[in-house]
């Protein structure tokens, strides 16, 4: 009697515990899933009339993403639009052009060097409105620098200036949304070392489509032979600490892009990809700039691993 009795709820217990590790296998399958590869490569461009134009870069099938660089002044209602050796009329067909490759096209702000900063909450909506205006969905009593070509969102690469209302402008660019006919795209490029300086509250808002985390120029958390777990643990640092945004490893492409952080491609491949691709909300990578891209291939020779 027992032995009749025990072998079927055996059998009950052995599928019950089968059922519990397929669901904790397609548990597992499912982050391994969420992670990996995207082949999404963003770059800067507009700082060398050498890189070439920006159809040109967009033409090589390398980036998901071209940011123009930079719009270096802004605030208190001085605005200036640096996009060295560059024509302005030739880049608005370009914009277009890219557009239709489905590589995005932001402007960014900010920069190494310039004159911005934001003195109030009002100063941040002047700029919000100016951006959108002259560069974006809006319609400008100024001249639009690109013509009709209407970029798709801005790129905050804020250094210096003060990190105050940063917030507020990313509230009020990330509102257009939804009086144009297409989404604002909203990204920034802090540096490695976190919270960043100067972003660090905007970033709190959770607004930000994207973060090009800059992991150069900053030693403590760049990736070399002898700094791989400071690397990894801010590289977790900043994907936890932004679950609603995808997360680019910012790199140089060349060693003289940046003073420090230039990883060669194989050891890019090889060693901080697997690392940073286990990361959900991984989202690809960074570089400065299209001028040394085009110098090394770096882009050309990590594109399949990224």
């Amino acid at each position: 009697m027992m032995g009749k009795t025990m072998a079927p709820r055996l059998a009950l217990g052995v599928a019950a515990a089968c059922c519990l590790v397929l669901v904790l296998l397609s548990s597992w399958v499912g982050t391994a899933a969420a992670a990996g590869k995207t082949g999404r490569i963003t770059v800067y461009w507009g700082q060398t009339a050498s890189e070439g134009s920006l159809r040109k870069a967009c033409e090589s099938n390398l980036y998901s993403t071209v940011i123009l660089s930079f719009l270096t002044r802004f605030g208190g209602g001085r605005y200036k639009l640096d996009l060295t050796g560059h024509p302005w009329g030739a880049v608005g067909p370009d914009v277009k052009y890219c557009q239709s490759r489905n590589v995005l096209v932001l402007l960014a702000i900010g920069g190494g060097f310039g004159d911005y900063s934001l003195a109030s909450k009002a100063d941040a909506k002047a700029v919000a409105d100016h951006i959108w205006d002259v560069y974006l969905g809006g319609r400008s009593k100024q001249t639009r620098p690109f013509g009709n070509a209407v970029l798709d969102g801005v790129d905050f690469d804020i250094e210096h200036g003060g990190s105050k209302h940063y917030d507020d402008l990313a509230r009020y660019l990330k509102a257009y949304s939804n009086k144009g006919k297409k989404k604002v795209w909203v990204t920034a490029a802090p540096q490695c070392p976190f919270p960043d300086r100067m972003l660090g509250q905007a970033l709190r808002t959770g607004l930000f489509d994207r973060v090009h985390v800059q992991f150069y120029n900053n030693p403590a958390c760049s990736y070399r032979a002898g700094n791989k777990e400071a690397f990894t643990r801010a590289w977790r640092t900043w994907t936890s600490s932004l679950p609603r945004s995808s997360v680019y490893l910012g790199l140089p492409a060349a060693p003289r892009a940046a003073g420090s952080g230039y990883v060669p491609p194989a050891t890019l491949v090889a060693k901080v990809l697997p690392i940073v691709r286990r990361s959900r909300n991984y989202g690809g990578v960074m570089l400065w700039s299209r001028y040394w891209d085009m110098q090394t291939g770096y882009s050309r020779a990590v594109k399949h691993a990224v």
